[in-house]
């Protein structure tokens, strides 16, 4: 058997740091700009870079916005039980869908999917999926 790399999308790496730099925010309740300033470190590509920053910014600026948007889809289910990851790439959807308008939203929802199956639960990919899709028809009708 051979092992395989395949190499991520740039955007998709600058979505992985984002997350991770997100995370480290919450578990650490520290500043932002250090949480950033230290991923920022590891993370050389310049556009891409700024795309982090953006997204990270954006992510934080909008969290509480974010958080009520995300509730508001809850069916049977409160937000303090979902975990820490599926939150944060819910956050990051949200505010990608609302916010950052090179991105459609379709992509954004496959990549919040496709991180939540490297890096969360079994059944996060479909969580978050079923949430950002709603969340993506919701937008589309006001717009």
């Amino acid at each position: 058997m051979t092992e395989k790399t395949i190499e991520k999308h740039p955007r998709r790496k600058a979505r992985e740091y984002t997350m991770q730099a997100l995370y480290a925010l919450e578990i650490n309740n520290g500043y932002p700009t250090d949480i950033l300033e230290l991923y920022d470190q590891s993370f050389n590509d310049s556009k891409d870079n700024e795309y982090m920053k953006e997204l990270f910014h954006c992510v934080v600026e909008k969290k509480t916005w974010a958080d009520d948007l995300i509730t508001e889809c809850l069916q049977n289910w409160e937000y303090g039980r979902v975990a820490i990851l599926d939150k944060i790439l819910l956050r990051m959807g949200v505010s990608e869908i609302y916010h950052i308008s090179d991105v459609p939203p379709k992509v954004t929802i496959s990549e919040m999917v496709e991180i939540a199956k490297e890096y969360s639960t079994e059944e996060s990919s479909s969580f978050v999926n079923g949430i950002l899709d709603t969340i993506y028809k919701n937008y589309s009708e006001k717009n």
